[in-house]
């Protein structure tokens, strides 16, 4: 392992409840060790990234109902793939060399995860994107 992979593991938080079985599949074994601690330390900026994609977009989303905004933070990611691509962008320039070998043997069902993880964490935190809380 190089010093870079060693310091993208360091840094990571640990998740203990995201355990890890020998009778997990391999693409439950990538999500549980490296999509969920990636995307919980990635979290402050694929926050930003989604507030900066709500003003680019007139902040129409501050206009919608709660359930609306839910499938607006859905749709986003789901239709724009522009957005989709940079916010996969975010969690893939975290691998290390050997987790990006993994996944690029399924890269397919892992963006798939990666992505319904991404729109779940900010489905969880909508109250993030108040207008009071932005000022």
């Amino acid at each position: 392992m190089n010093q870079r992979s060693a310091d993208l593991l360091n840094i990571r938080p640990e998740i203990p409840n995201a355990k890890v079985t020998p009778d997990m599949s391999k693409d439950e074994r990538f999500q549980n060790e490296t999509l969920r601690p990636i995307i919980k330390f990635q979290n402050p900026l694929l926050l930003e990234a989604f507030k900066n994609y709500v003003i680019k977009h007139k902040n129409a989303f501050y206009e919608l109902s709660i359930k609306r905004r839910l499938d607006y933070i859905e749709n986003a990611i789901q239709k724009d793939i522009k957005f989709r691509n940079s916010l996969k962008g975010m969690v893939i320039g975290q691998f290390t060399v050997e987790e990006y070998k993994c996944y690029i043997q399924n890269s397919s069902a892992l963006n798939k995860r990666m992505m319904s993880m991404v729109v779940e964490r900010l489905k969880d935190q909508i109250q993030t994107f108040e207008i009071s809380v932005l000022v």
